[in-house]
This record gives structure tokens, sequence and C-alpha cells, in this order.
């Protein structure tokens, strides 16, 4: 009787494959040319907790070699005298209860990710690493599977678990690729849908569960696990509007944005705890879109989180649309569905700070990876969430590339970037000595001011007719310039100081307006410093702020009347839109992100006439150049008079080069009425009342000009004619020059 060979691997080695401990599994696992006696053999290693019996069967001849356990009974190794070339073997595994599978050998199959990747991630540039790491399907050597890659660069050996192998981190020990602190393993014969998370230790041996970085579907929250998925099966119906976008400026068309929280917008009418799916939101919002006139939706982040209350601010799955409303083939369809109806989808970015929920991104691989160790860094502590470190390559790729992911991966036509100047100052709500000084001794942010512009850089290079726009609200310089100018390369900022102004002026009663009254003319002098936004979002309807109606002051008619003028001047202000949900039919309550708006409140006449007044205005807007073409230039817009405190009335013109295109606007912000005002204007013609926010059709009390009035030869305001007006209490009212 033969004894058996000599083991070719150490009982240490071994051992160590048992425990789940050697930092590098190839090297003892799959096949290996070894010396046994004078010549080399090929010889094959497997670890397989749950076999009895192994197999190695070459491809070919179907000829089988029995492996034999060595220092361990779920270790095999066997000795392939007659290959001189290495097959693509299988395994032919009988389990201890005589079930019989085939199995390619994950130990088998070289790197899938090239040298190239791992140099370009390490320098920060790979702008398509969404590609490389994750979960993605391949077809390796005639084998299907999925291939699995994570950074993790100071573990001390990572695996993949899931339904697969039992959530067993012995099964699937991953290799790390050189010194670049990826992890990757190639794992045959599973699919989409499989979910899957990641089992790291670190040098101390300390065990964590961590799901994937860049996965692109999660499981549905309270559950963590990531899930296998092909985002590339989506059939894209959209080629007409992504190449009119890439010929087409922005910042000279009309962006009126409608500000959605999907999960809240509107619910299932049958079931009020049932979100709408993807799909149905894609029929029921586009919809009312189009039919309220915006030209854009722009959703409260769809990363995935794991918190409802977060509104999506505090993102685990950066990669991921949530699945809350459906798979990632569902949010596509979303937007292509948008994009086929004519509109652009605008998604909320977060790289300014993550959460540290202990499944996803906080001290990852054991470290402080993602984030900085030092808190006076790393830490947001109004928010209880981590500051991403900026100056990390990898980190700095991760983001970079998930921005262009959005655009590239589900079409999205712009990202509205959160909290903007926290990323900006190393001192953003810290006392004196609770922050680090940049190595120059000043508060600014180097490192994130860099990502900020590249990130911006790459957009608008890969994706011309983009939109990123900042929600900053300090007065950094620049912020929508190019990078080649000094700026940091939005090409849209928030106006939080005009929102700010705004909103107080019109939260005093109408008696004491004239008291504040620069309050409605001062964004005019810096209005043409940036590419702005006009905003009244989310963050002005929640936490005691009160809905936007019940901030108006006055009776319920007044209230109306008040939001109506204020809809009104804010259309005719130079500026981009935006309005949340809710406030275009006059929600009374805050709004709840754990409830549906209040649609019933359109079963009454004063909402429905204030619905029918937005979408008038979005109408208008869209329809007249003056209100969009030169929206960031002086040469849009002129004071008639903005002098008239006493009666907190102010008019102005919106212009464009062509003089027929010219509009005035009036606005009185007081109850009173004016039978004769006279306003001076440029042409002697009649000037026909377009929009009239006191008109009966909108809830108003119909006073007006019936329809027009002729101008007087008669020089007013340093203009060469004027109008001798009625002005409605509490209304802006808009007139066109009919000029022959």
């Amino acid at each position: 009787m033969n004894n058996p060979p000599s083991p070719t691997v150490t009982e240490y080695d071994v051992e160590q494959i048992a425990q789940n401990l050697h930092h590098d599994p190839f090297h003892i696992l799959g096949p290996h040319k070894e010396k046994i006696g004078r010549s080399e053999k090929w010889v094959v290693r497997a670890w397989l907790p749950d076999a009895h019996e192994v197999y190695v069967r070459e491809p070919r001849s179907q000829k089988e070699t029995k492996m034999q356990p060595v220092f361990n009974e779920h270790f095999f190794e066997a000795i392939m005298h007659d290959w001189q070339e290495l097959p693509n073997y299988q395994y032919r595994i009988i389990a201890h209860n005589g079930h019989e599978r085939f199995v390619h050998d994950s130990y088998f199959f070289l790197p899938q990710i090239t040298d190239e990747d791992m140099y370009l991630f390490g320098m920060g540039d790979h702008h398509k690493i969404y590609e490389k790491l994750g979960a993605h399907l391949m077809n390796v050597d005639g084998v299907a599977g999925v291939n699995f890659a994570v950074w993790a660069p100071n573990a001390r050996n990572v695996s993949v678990i899931g339904d697969f192998n039992q959530w067993h981190g012995g099964k699937h020990q991953m290799r790390v690729l050189g010194s670049s602190g990826i992890w990757e393993l190639f794992i045959p014969h599973i699919g989409e849908g499989e979910k899957y998370k990641y089992e790291i230790k670190d040098r101390a041996g300390t065990m964590m569960i961590k799901s994937d970085p860049y996965g692109f579907f999660h499981e549905v929250r309270p559950n963590t696990a990531s899930i296998v998925y092909d985002i590339n099966a989506y059939e894209w119906h959209d080629a007409e509007w992504l190449n009119k976008r890439r010929n087409t400026d922005p910042l000279v068309q009309p962006i009126s944005v409608y500000e959605v929280h999907l999960g809240s917008w509107r619910r299932d009418p049958g079931d009020p705890e049932r979100y709408l799916s993807y799909q149905e939101l894609a029929e029921q919002l586009v919809e009312y879109v189009l039919e309220m006139g915006y030209t854009h939706i722009e959703l409260l982040p769809v990363a995935e989180h794991p918190f409802d209350g977060s509104w999506g601010y505090q993102v685990t799955g950066y990669y991921a649309p949530t699945s809350r409303y459906g798979a990632p083939r569902d949010f596509q369809y979303f937007v292509d569905y948008c994009h086929q109806h004519g509109i652009g989808v605008i998604i909320d970015w977060v790289p300014a700070h993550f959460p540290k929920d202990a499944h996803s991104l906080a001290r990852f691989d054991g470290s402080a990876l993602y984030e900085h160790q030092d808190a006076r860094l790393g830490e947001h502590r109004d928010w209880g969430t981590l500051i991403f470190n900026y100056g990390r390559n990898e980190v700095r790729n991760f983001l970079i590339a998930n921005a262009l992911f959005w655009f590239d991966k589900y079409h999205v036509d712009g990202i509205r970037v959160d909290a903007v100047a926290s990323m900006l100052y190393l001192d953003y709500s810290r006392a004196e000595g609770e922050w680090i000084p940049n190595e120059y001794g000043g508060r600014e942010n180097l490192a994130a001011i860099d990502f900020i512009k590249k990130t911006n850089e790459l957009i608008f290079g890969y994706f011309p007719g983009a939109l990123s726009v900042a929600e900053e609200s300090t007065a950094w310089p620049g912020v929508s310039k190019p990078t080649y100018l000094g700026g940091l390369g939005f090409n849209i900022k928030w106006n939080m100081g005009w929102m700010n102004d705004f909103l107080t002026y019109f939260s005093k009663d109408p008696i004491y307006r004239r008291y504040h009254h620069n309050m409605i003319t001062f964004a005019l002098l810096y209005a043409f410093n940036e590419n702005f936004m006009l905003v009244l979002s989310h963050d002005e309807v929640v936490h005691g702020k009160r809905a936007l109606l019940d901030k108006m002051p006055g009776d319920f008619w007044q209230k109306f009347a008040n939001l109506r003028t204020l809809v009104g001047f804010m259309f005719g202000h130079p500026g981009k839109k935006l309005l949340f949900q809710g406030a275009e039919f006059g929600q009374w309550q805050e709004w709840r992100e754990s409830q549906s708006l209040d649609w019933h409140l359109l079963d009454y006449e004063p909402h429905q006439k204030l619905q029918k007044l937005v979408k008038d205005l979005n109408h208008l807007y869209r329809g007249e150049p003056a209100l969009h073409q030169i929206d960031f230039e002086p040469a849009g817009f002129e004071w008639i008079d903005f002098m008239d405190a006493d009666n907190s009335i102010i008019s102005f013109m919106r212009k464009t080069n062509d003089p027929g295109d010219t509009l005035v606007f009036v606005c009185n912000f007081t109850p009173m009425y004016h039978e004769r005002y006279r306003i001076g204007v440029p042409f002697f013609c009649n000037y026909r009342e377009i929009l009239n926010t006191d008109a009966e059709l909108y809830g108003g009390s119909n006073k007006g000009n019936a329809g027009a009035v002729h101008s007087d030869e008669w020089a007013w305001h340093n203009k060469p004619h004027s109008l001798n007006i009625q002005v409605p209490p509490l209304a802006t009212v808009i007139f066109k020059p009919e000029i022959i």
C-alpha cells in the first residue's frame, strides 16, 4: 500500500487559513507549482469547511483526482502529476449529508484590477473606480461570477461573507494587491441579488462587519447588507435629452426647481404608511411637475441612509439609490422617465460628512480611514457625524468618482452640494482651541477646497451642460466662478442671504415693514457677484420655523395675499428659482418626512388658487426671456424705484437685449390699495398687465388695471415716460410694454 505524499504546506499555514488569520490566502490556496522529488508539479489546495470529500476534475478529460485532508479535516490538497499546463479545473465537493456540487476555485483566477487601476486610485485620479471596487458581475476565463474588491489598507485580512457561504468568514478569504490596500476575490457561480458584506480584521484581530462602500444596492433598512446588482443592464431612452443638454448653456435657460423628498411628497392613499415606488413616483410626480410648469426636480438625498429622520443627509451607501422605493434600475427608470418628458433631475449630494454607523465607513478597517484621527479635524459635533479626510488620495477619489458616478450611471443633470461652508472652514461651528489651523496658520480647509475645485472641473469636463449647485452660506468669494478665475467652480450658488432677509421681512407685520425696507432691496447690491438660485427650501419649514404660509402675518386672507406677493416678487428677482414641496399650494403644517403632504387642502379654493398662481408664474417665467436670459448680469435688471419705504412699494424692470422683452414689476408689501401711483417707464406705448397676484383668479381682491394701461409723456424716476397705475393691496403686478 502506497503512503500518501508528504504535505507541501506547513501545519502553521493550514492553521492560519483555518482560523481566517492569513494575510495572503492566495499564497497557500489554489494552484501552485511545487518541487516534488526531482521535478515541479502542480499542487492544488482548498479550504472547504463543509466538505467531506473533494475531487479535482480536469475539464477536458473529466479525469478526477481525490484530494487529501492535510493537518485539518477541511483543508485539502492534491498533487496533479499529469498536468503540464494549468487547466481551469473544478472541484466536485461531497458534503457530509451526501449532497454533491461542482464549483470552480476562487483561488485559481488572476486579479481583475490592474496595476494602472491601483496607480490611478493611489493618486486619487481613477474617475471610474466604481467600475473596479465593489461587486461586479463578470465572466472570467469562461466562468460567470462576481468580482469583489474593497479598500482596507490597514486590515490584517478581509473576507467576503454572504448567503452564498452562510456568512462564514473563512470560506472566501480575499487577497491584498501589493501596497494598494485593495483586497480582491472573484467568486464563481454567484450572481445578481446575492447579499454580502466584508468581514474585516484589524491588526489586533478585532473583527468588523462592513457594508460595501462601493455597493450599488443595499437592503431596506434596518438591514444593512449590500446586494450584488448589475446597474449596466438598464436600457436608456434619453439620448435626445442628453444630446440637447451637452449643447445647451443652462445659465441662460429657465431653471425653476421643485424640491422634493420622495418619501413624503405623496404616499399610497390606501396605505399611508407605504412609500410610492420609484416607478409610481416617476409617473405621478412628473405629471404634476409638468402641469405646474417646473423645469427640474431636485431630490433630497437618494443615496442609501439608515435613519429616516436624517432626510437622507447621513449617507451610508454613496453609490446606491435608497432601496426604500425600489431597486437601482427603478431609479434609472425614474430619471429616464423625467428626461423623456422634458424634466431635469438634480440630486442632493453630501460629501461634507458621514454618520458613525458601525456597518458603514466609520473606522472602516479599524483605523480612521475615511475620516481624520483627530476629532478637531474629523468630527462634526453639531451633527454627530464624521468629516472626510479630503487630503487622503483614495478618500478624495471615492468622493470625486461618486459625483461623476451619478451623472454617468444614473444620467442626473446636476448635483446640489450640501453644507459647502462646513467643508471650507476648519473652524466651522468650533470654538477657539477646538480646531487646527492649516499649514499657513489660516482657517481655510485647503484639502477640501482642492477637492471641490477638482470635482467641479471634472463634472463639467465629462458632462457639459450639467449643474453643480452649492449650498454655501457665507461670503466666500467666487463660489460660482470657474476655477481658472480663482473660483470654486460651481455654476450656481444658493442665495441663502436673500432667503433669510426675504423671510424675515415677510414675517413682519406690514405696518412695520417700512422700517426694514432695506431687507427687501439689499440682495440687489450683491445679486450679480455670483450665479444665484433663489431658494425657499426644506430647511425653512421644519424645526419650529413653521410652514411658508404660516410664517405670513395677518388674518387668513392676508396670509395668502402675503404669500402670493412673495412668490410673485421671487419670480421677478434675478436668479434661478427653487420651491420646496407643499409651498406651491399652501401647506399649513411644517414638513414632516414621515407622512405625505396635505393634498386634501386642494379641496379648498384658497389653496387651489395659490397653486394656480405658482403654475402661471412658472409658465410665465419659462415663456419670458427677460426673466431668465440675463439672470447673472446687471444688464438684466434695472430699478425703477426702490426708495418708497413709506409705502413699502418697490418697482423694477427685467430686461434682455431686445427692448420688446422688457417686463415691469410693481410690488406692494402692505394691505394699502393705491388708486393712483406713478412709476417711470422707458417706452411710450401700451403696457399690458400680464399677471396680477391680487386677481380673483388667485384668491385676491381683484384690484388692478383692467388689463392694460398706456404710458404718459411725463418723465418720472429718471425715465422719459411714466404709468399712472392702480397698485393692489399685498400684491405683485407685472406689465409688459407692447412696442409697435
